[in-house]
């Protein structure tokens, strides 16, 4: 298996273990249930709508990992130890998308069979809101992905996550919802939207990622001097092609310095 196929088969069994499968397709379908006792049961008026319903609780469903897409990586030191083996920020964005992907739309689209019965979609309808969500859900994995890589290590990061990622889905729902009426044109611009998300968000995670590492990594000063005992890095120098051997290393020991000061 090569590098990147390793990384999306470990983020996809760390989704299906954290239940990236199960918590967001029960959310999905609970508010495919609930919304009929919002609305009524009014079935044109639940087939009228049923498109936004469908794409609303795909949005919010795939909010509900955002958390632990990038965090917890970043937190024990996964992040520094790819960089160590030579794995771009980039690439590691990319196979977290893929794997995030993997690990929801599938059975998002198959959850749909029941969405579409519990809203009263006709067969067309429902044909029309899978293809839908099949060429969207790529843009919302890369959404999320990119989200969590710049909220990872921020209090309140959930909040602060849906805050971030709403706004910019607000396009994916509108061509997402329109590409289940008589527009064709709104399944393109969908289609486009997700690419431009799929193909732009690995770069910005992977540059967010690079400033959690600037972040959190003390500065290193060639005119200073290692004091004995001082646990500091003073009087090392380093080029930038050293970063990724020298990442790990030095975020562990502040880890630990961080942990020493937050237990005293």
């Amino acid at each position: 298996m090569s590098g990147f196929g390793a990384l999306v088969a470990r983020e996809l069994r760390r989704a299906w273990a954290a239940g990236g499968l199960t918590l967001p397709i029960a959310f999905f379908l609970l508010v495919a249930v609930l919304f009929p006792f919002a609305v009524g049961p009014e079935p044109k008026l639940l087939a009228q709508i049923g498109g936004g319903v469908i794409w609303a609780a795909a949005l919010l469903a795939a909010l509900l990992p955002v958390e632990r897409l990038v965090g917890p990586d970043l937190e024990s030191g996964v992040l520094d130890q790819l960089v160590v083996r030579g794995f771009g920020d980039a690439t590691v964005a990319a196979a977290k998308i893929v794997g995030h992907w993997l690990g929801f739309a599938p059975a998002l689209l198959l959850a749909t069979v029941i969405a579409g019965g519990l809203l009263g979609l006709s067969p067309e309808q429902w044909m029309a809101a899978a293809l839908s969500l099949l060429i969207g859900t790529p843009g919302l994995a890369a959404l999320g992905v990119a989200t969590a890589a710049l909220t990872a290590g921020l209090r309140g990061a959930g909040a602060v996550a849906g805050l971030i990622m709403l706004p910019f889905a607000v396009p994916l729902l509108i061509f997402g919802a329109g590409a289940m009426g008589d527009d064709p044109s709104a399944l393109k611009l969908l289609g486009a939207v997700s690419l431009l998300l799929a193909a732009g968000s690995p770069f910005v995670a992977g540059a967010a990622m690079r400033m959690k590492f600037a972040l959190d990594v003390p500065v290193l000063e060639e005119d200073e001097r290692r004091q004995p005992g001082d646990g500091g890095y003073r009087g090392i120098q380093f080029s930038v092609g050293d970063r990724g051997h020298l990442l790990h290393g030095l975020r562990g020991q502040h880890r630990i310095r961080r942990h020493r000061h937050r237990s005293g």
